[in-house]
């Protein structure tokens, strides 16, 4: 990996962390167009960049972070699950999912299709949650068992929580914000987790590039999650459905075979 192709990564992972397209399956295809081979450190490059889009989140919501208690006792019960899966699967998904491409087109395309289902069936009602500390903790511990999936690269752990939220009778903006806040004990363990499983082995070179990686992610995540909140109020996840569909089917066309 070069200095360049760190850049393009961390664009995309930036672009689409807080998006309901998966970072990790964009992350994947754009590895794979750029040539690059799925070492062990292209993948924990893939992991590690996520913490500039965590940055994003913290500079943007500090004060929900900082004040919003209730709140953040909803997202460590949402985090429960996901931990205790994440950490039990960990060396599986590393060795076998991170890099499959095959794995990231079918859960890229099965995802696209229940978006766009959900959407067509989904009505948000007056009554529906509509401030991330009013959502049960029950709500919130399946909000997490939703986002486990998401260890599948191409499912996307945005869309899992959305939609979930969304099912659960959670209005839209309040499922955004709660995904968004979600990301952070979730990214800052997988991240650390694979730091420690590599024991600080980089060298300063790949150092380097996983700076790069962070930077560029933390500047890209800041506008995509600006745009999303603004997307969202006056359109559906119909249009993000619709383009993992087509991207999942032509990569596939012309990339795979």
């Amino acid at each position: 990996m070069d200095y360049l192709q760190a850049l393009i990564l961390s664009f995309v992972e930036g672009v689409s962390e807080f998006l309901p397209i998966s970072s990790t399956g964009h992350l994947i295809l754009t590895a794979k167009l750029l040539g690059l081979e799925q070492t062990n450190f292209v993948k924990s490059f893939e992991i590690f960049v996520q913490l500039g889009a965590i940055l994003a989140v913290v500079i943007l919501y500090w004060r929900t972070i900082f004040t919003n208690s209730q709140g953040w006792k909803k997202v460590l019960a949402a985090f429960i699950p996901t931990a205790l899966i994440g950490f039990a699967l960990y060396k599986l998904i590393k060795q076998f999912l991170l890099g499959n491409e095959y794995v990231t087109l079918v859960a890229l395309l099965i995802g696209g299709i229940l978006l766009i289902i959900l959407e067509l069936f989904y009505k948000e009602k007056e009554h529906h949650v509509d401030a991330i500390e009013e959502i049960s903790y029950k709500n919130a511990f399946l909000i997490g068992i939703a986002q486990a999936i998401a260890v599948i690269p191409g499912v996307s752990r945005s869309a899992a929580t959305i939609i979930c939220a969304l099912f659960l009778g959670t209005k839209r903006k309040a499922a955004v914000e709660f995904s968004f806040l979600l990301a952070v004990p979730t990214m800052l363990a997988a991240t650390g987790l694979d730091i420690l499983s590599n024991s600080f082995s980089f060298s300063f070179y790949e150092w380097q590039l996983l700076a790069i990686g962070f930077i560029g992610a933390f500047i890209t995540a800041i506008f995509a999650i600006k745009f999303l909140l603004k997307f969202i109020e006056h359109h559906t996840f119909i249009p993000f459905g619709i383009y993992r569909i087509v991207l999942a089917i032509l990569f596939w066309v012309f990339i795979i075979q």
